[in-house]
Order: structure tokens, then C-alpha cells, then sequence
């Protein structure tokens, strides 16, 4: 082989080599920042990853807030409908945050099934829900009104 030939060669296989790298690099980080919506009932299944940083969401069930005197902390339970997951914050929680409402809060689950958040988000008016909470939401309405009903 020529030795040009063989140095463009060299030169072309590094820049492949680089490309290769410097793309799984890139698809490695974008699956370390991503963070999952799961249901209540999912959680509660087991199928949402214990130590991973994941997002629940539902309806904050009505006298579960409950508020520590002494600092920031608190917590409360959110629901779907068919599960209730534990979910513990320290800090301020958003305004709009309240009994009877929709939340979303991000954190890692514990070993013990209850959530650590460390960000806790409300619905910004009457009439948003946040997407996936509401689909969870109609879900377990379906699935209970069927159970209701029986099969045909």
C-alpha cells in the first residue's frame, strides 16, 4: 500500500474511532438525565426503580398533608385512584399546591416504597392536569368502573 494511502486510511479510522466515542458518550449522558413518569399503582407494583431519580404524579389525597413545625419538611400522599404512594419533600412547596389537587413530584424511591422528593410541582389553573397524571387517571377510572360492572 502507498504511504499516503495508508496515512488518509489512519486519519479516516481515527475520525470514525472519534465519532464512535464522542456519539456514545453523548446517548450515555442523555440516558443518565432522563427521569420517568410512574402512577402511584406502579409504584406500589414494584415496577418503578428503587434509587433512581423518577417522577410520580396524581392527586394529593385530602388531609394526608402533613406539615413538620420545626423546619421545612413534610409529607403527604399522592393517589390514582386505585394506590397511594408516600411522598416526603423538605422545602417550600408551590402556591398552587393544596388537598384535592394534582402534583407532580420528583425524587428517588426508597426502600421502604415512599418517595424523597426534592422538587414537588402543582398545576398552574383550574383546569391544567398535567398530562400523564390525567392519563393515569382516566386509566384507573376505567378500570374501575369495569371492575363495577363485571365482564359481559
Amino acid at each position: 500500500m502507498h504511504p499516503i494511502r495508508k496515512q488518509r486510511l489512519q486519519i479516516v479510522l481515527l475520525i470514525i474511532l472519534a465519532a464512535a466515542c464522542a456519539s456514545g458518550l453523548v446517548i450515555y449522558m442523555l440516558g443518565q438525565n432522563t427521569n420517568y413518569f410512574y402512577t402511584p399503582s406502579q409504584i406500589q407494583s414494584g415496577e418503578a426503580p428503587q434509587g433512581v431519580f423518577v417522577r410520580a404524579g396524581g392527586m394529593v389525597v385530602d388531609g394526608s398533608v402533613e406539615r413538620d413545625l420545626d423546619s421545612l419538611d413534610v409529607a403527604f400522599k399522592v393517589t390514582d385512584g386505585e394506590a397511594t404512594v408516600l411522598v416526603k419533600y423538605s422545602g417550600i412547596l408551590p402556591d398552587l399546591f393544596a388537598e384535592g389537587e394534582a402534583a407532580v413530584a420528583a425524587g428517588r424511591i426508597g426502600d421502604d416504597g415512599v418517595l424523597q422528593a426534592t422538587e414537588v410541582l402543582a398545576k398552574h389553573d383550574e383546569k391544567y392536569t398535567p398530562p400523564e397524571v390525567a392519563d393515569a387517571m382516566n386509566a384507573a377510572y376505567k378500570a374501575k368502573q369495569e371492575a363495577q360492572v363485571g365482564p359481559e
